[in-house]
């Protein structure tokens, strides 16, 4: 905890903070995610909220689909002393999802996958059931949730009011540069370390604070020892399993940044992942592939211990985990596909080459496996890399497709292809 602030060490310049905003709010909620930074906060804040006979809310957004040791910590932090309520959200709200194409987005909690649902609903929890949000609608985006909440929050209370935020800004020359330097924000009584939220464009009585953001990463590890913290366990199985203290994400582990270590979720809590395989669409893509991308338009890595052929297999078998009908559609071209090269050339499915030449490949002259793996990893939905024409029967087909399975096309599906490119165009304008 050697690091120094204004002749402080960061621990002490966090208390005063805490104790600034229980002096100066008399509503204040944190919001959480069951990760190290937000949990040594809440921590700190009841520390000094019990010596100062004070009460503050917690905002949990409950993303399903996650560790099952961070809800385990999550019901630690519902005991803490001073904690009057605690908003355990579990609605159905969208999440990114970067490890497919198919599914840029998913909603958590979404009652018509609820045989599909990584756990139980959890019986204290705000959900779609006894939602007190008039304002919130099924798939509304996690961080417009987040203002929405924000908003909904000093109304209630019709006072200024203050968020506690555990964010770190060694993790972000851009968030250091907002919350401790940039001149033009608004904040309250002039601490660097709180800005004034916006809504609509427009300023509202409420202040998110960053007690925390001058931290590293050793002192949250420094804190928990020093002051015998509780801490999600997930990260000492992190630690035993190869990851540095400054590699380990939570959060939701399909996001942008996240997905890079999504091989960890299948070692860390195999029982979880089991139930996540079957619930985030192309989880299983991005656990072998979370530091490529398959799932775009740029060649990706085949595993090592697969050929072709069981690479080809593996990739169909994923897609249908969420969309057979597709499966299916690529099942039946590369059928034909083959057919027509054991008519034309004599060439049995037995004796597919795994590899052939390169540049016979990408001239469609040659077939082999990798060439038929390749051609499904593009999400090539028309097969023209197999030689194929698009069809009226793929058109009519497609159109199916889109109809029966609203995850095959949206306005966030990034493709090559013209003409799905248009289709995007005309229907998600």
């Amino acid at each position: 905890m050697g690091k120094k602030y204004l002749e402080k060490n960061v621990l002490d310049a966090a208390i005063e903070r805490l104790q600034i905003m229980f002096e100066n709010f008399n509503h204040i909620y944190f919001s959480v995610s069951g990760g190290k930074d937000s949990s040594v906060m809440i921590q700190l804040a009841n520390k000094v909220a019990k010596e100062m006979n004070k009460k503050f809310d917690i905002l949990f957004i409950d993303l399903e689909a996650q560790y099952r040791y961070t809800i385990e910590h999550i019901e630690e932090l519902k005991k803490l002393s001073q904690v009057r309520d605690f908003y355990h959200i579990a609605l159905p709200i969208a999440l990114r999802n970067a490890v497919s194409v198919l599914q840029p987005k998913w909603i958590c909690w979404e009652e018509e996958s609820k045989h599909l649902w990584v756990r139980d609903m959890p019986e204290d929890s705000i959900n779609i059931h006894n939602c007190p949000f008039s304002w919130f609608k099924k798939g509304e985006e996690f961080e417009e949730f987040i203002l929405q909440f924000a908003n909904w929050y000093q109304e209630k209370y019709h006072e200024t009011v203050a968020c506690g935020i555990g964010i770190r800004t060694d993790e972000s020359m851009n968030r250091f540069r907002t919350i401790a330097f940039q001149e033009s924000k608004h904040t309250f009584a002039q601490y660097h370390w709180t800005t004034k939220l916006k809504w609509n464009e427009k300023h509202i009585d409420i202040y998110n604070c960053y007690p925390i953001y001058d931290w590293k990463t050793e002192d949250i590890w420094g804190a928990v020892s020093k002051l015998n913290l509780k801490f999600n366990y997930i990260y000492e199985l992190m630690y035993k399993n190869g990851l540095s203290i400054h590699e380990q994400r939570l959060c939701q582990p399909y996001g942008d940044d996240q997905k890079n270590g999504l091989d960890q979720f299948k070692a860390l809590e195999y029982d979880t992942w089991s139930k996540v395989l079957n619930r985030v669409n192309g989880v299983n893509f991005g656990n072998i592939y979370c530091k490529t991308t398959a799932l775009g338009n740029i060649k990706s890595c085949k595993p090592a211990f697969m050929t072709w052929q069981e690479y080809t297999v593996f990739l169909l078998e994923s897609i249908e985990i969420y969309n057979k009908d597709l499966m299916l559609h690529y099942y039946r071209k590369i059928k034909k596909f083959m057919i027509w090269h054991k008519n034309k050339y004599g060439i049995t499915f037995e004796n597919i080459p795994e590899t052939a030449d390169c540049k016979l490949e990408n001239q469609k002259k040659v077939i082999s496996w990798r060439r038929i793996a390749r051609a499904i990893e593009k999400n090539d939905f028309y097969l023209r890399k197999l030689s194929f024409a698009q069809t009226k029967n793929d058109d009519r087909e497609l159109m199916e497709l889109i109809h029966k399975w609203d995850n095959l096309l949206n306005e966030t599906t990034r493709t090559d292809d013209k003409v799905l490119q248009k289709i995007i165009q005309e229907n998600y304008k």
